[in-house]
């Protein structure tokens, strides 16, 4: 089974990213054989097209609801196969599986295509290729097209696998808003070395870029009548933190897992700011405070937390309410506070709780109420032993978000990059506001916490003919309370996307349904029953109208012989 070509183009117009990964198969052998189509993608993108073309037939994935999708099988084949074709492989990946039996000489075309919105973190997006065609390709390119209205103001490509040979094959065009990257080797640049077929070609590509910006109140962009608003102020200064780290050392941390939670927690004292307080709370079955209050972030405060954390040893059971509520505790009765600044519980857990209140529910209803909005709650789960459920639910209920720490020789980097996107706050209560009776579908507007590098992304659609959208942002920083005013000419903004060769028309109708149904879909976790079903109701009509494979829809791959299979969208979650 030879893959003779593998193409893929993507195309990022104002942060919107469309690939499509063409894969074409040959079966040189003399009977016939399996081929495979296997890609993985970031977990944030929606697959949004599939087809397998053979013998002149077309055989595409249909978008179905995610139920109905199901029933449509025979429970039992169903079960034995609906997990088959993605699953999650790693921290930032999901894998698209599918295989087909080719007849001796024939060929076989696979077309993946999905969608997503780059997210901006530390002041870069990411656009991550994964390539691991595990062969020789004759026929070898990624084509990365970008175009930013707003200008791109720097812009790198970075691989795991690259070689002084292969940078041969890597060519940059770039001009104030628009870049062109392509990686074209040959079969011999492909090659570790000459006598072997073995391919170097197996990592990550990745491109990283930020834009220009200008306007204070952010740049807005409009096609076919939606918006899409993009805020990220810069050069505010940040406001105070009061955090508390609250840390589990039940027996389940022991060994590497403390270890790195110790090397994290090391670099994150450091990274303090003289003006922060914080304060370090540890839990297994007993909940221990390390001082009754919050502290200044001082040198001698600092070394002294330092020399706690060397000590942590793990051991015992896990008393997340507990340790929780001392974190509120201690938050509640700190003085002489910064009058502005913003206070956050970081919690770092392995397991479920077992000590103390073990109800999940109880424990969220609890958690909810000692804070009471006033404070921020960020849940990491270390590995896959923990309820990430629980966290999640935990952490949006309460203004804050959770991750998934690997279980990775990274941890500790990837403890320490979580700390780094919440580290600096500089703006907080972001109210987002635009003429109520001319915008209808508006995502989300109110936002409690604005971190550097980071960036508020607000869609909706123009509903009459507006000459001009204005905007009013309004926003507490630390020294002031701001109110920012823009005024965009939509003719004018049409315009800029008007003579753009490659770009996809609708791509802002298609951003806005792919935010909203992000946030839909983040907004039912934390929601009541009822409330939660109108959500996923909402983010399934739109997930069907826009064909997009999300957790609540499914796509049936039939293939020659009426077989069929499923892709489902995994979620961290499980």
């Amino acid at each position: 089974i030879e893959i003779y070509s593998l193409h893929v183009d993507c195309k990022v117009t104002s942060r919107f990213a469309h690939t499509v990964i063409t894969s074409r198969i040959i079966n040189r052998a003399n009977e016939s054989r399996e081929a495979t189509f296997e890609v993985e993608l970031p977990k944030t993108a929606f697959i949004t097209n599939f087809s397998m073309s053979m013998d002149g037939e077309v055989y595409p994935g249909i978008i179905k609801e995610k139920a109905a999708a199901q029933n449509e099988y025979d429970t039992a084949v169903s079960q034995g196969q609906s997990a088959g074709l993605v699953r999650i492989t790693d921290r930032k990946l999901e894998q698209f599986h599918v295989s087909v039996s080719i007849a001796a000489a024939s060929k076989v075309t696979f077309e993946l295509t999905y969608e997503e919105l780059l997210k901006r973190q530390l002041g870069k997006y990411e656009l991550l290729i994964k390539v691991q065609p595990k062969q020789l390709v004759k026929h070898f390119q990624i084509d990365v097209h970008i175009f930013e209205p707003q200008g791109i103001r720097f812009l790198e490509t970075d691989s795991t696998f690259m070689t002084n040979d292969l940078t041969e094959a890597l060519t940059k065009v770039q001009n104030e808003t628009k870049a062109h990257i392509l990686f074209k080797p040959t079969l011999d640049q492909q090659k570790k070395n000459s006598e072997l077929d073995e391919t170097l070609l197996n990592g990550d590509f990745v491109v990283r870029y930020d834009v220009k910006r200008e306007a204070t109140a952010g740049d807005i962009q409009i096609v076919n009548g939606y918006f899409v608003h993009y805020f990220a102020p810069q050069e505010i200064p940040v406001f105070p933190k009061n955090v508390v780290f609250v840390i589990d050392r039940s027996g389940s941390m022991t060994g590497r897992k403390i270890e790195q939670t110790r090397d994290a927690l090391l670099k994150i004292l450091q990274d303090l700011r003289p003006e922060d307080h914080f304060s370090f709370i540890t839990f297994n079955n007993k909940v221990v405070e390390w001082k009754s209050s919050l502290l200044p972030a001082t040198k001698e405060n600092v070394a002294s937390a330092a020399a706690l954390v060397q000590t942590l040893t793990a051991r015992g059971g896990t008393d997340i309410l507990g340790a929780l509520l001392a974190a509120v505790g201690v938050l509640e009765k700190a003085e002489q506070l910064p009058e502005r600044s913003v206070s956050m519980i970081i919690l770092l857990t392995d397991g479920q709780p077992t000590s103390g209140e073990r109800s999940v529910e109880v424990i969220q209803e609890k958690v909810q109420k000692a804070i009471n909005g006033k404070y921020a709650l960020f849940c990491l789960g270390f590995g896959f032993d923990v309820s990430y459920k629980f966290l999640e639910k935990m952490a949006l209920s309460n203004g804050g978000l959770a991750r998934r720490i690997y279980e990775n020789a990274d941890a500790a980097l990837q403890l320490q990059g979580f700390y780094q996107e919440v580290a600096t706050p500089i703006l907080m209560q972001i109210e987002m506001q635009y003429p109520e009776n001319s915008i209808e579908g508006l995502t989300k507007n109110n936002f409690k916490l604005f971190f550097e590098g980071s960036e508020i992304t607000v869609s909706g659609k123009i509903s009459n003919e507006l000459d001009l959208l204005p905007v009013e942002i309004k926003a507490q920083s630390h020294t002031s309370n701001l109110t920012l005013k823009e005024e965009a000419n939509v003719k004018e903004k049409e315009q800029v996307f008007q003579n753009q060769r490659y770009i996809f028309g609708n791509f802002i109708e298609r951003l806005w349904a792919y935010l909203n149904i992000q946030q839909l879909l983040e907004e039912a976790i934390s929601a009541q029953e009822e409330d939660q079903k109108a959500l996923e109701a909402q983010a399934l009509d739109l997930s069907l109208r826009y064909s997009f494979v999300t957790p609540l829809t499914s796509m049936v791959v039939t293939k020659p012989q009426q077989q069929e299979e499923l892709a489902n969208k995994p979620t961290e979650a499980g």
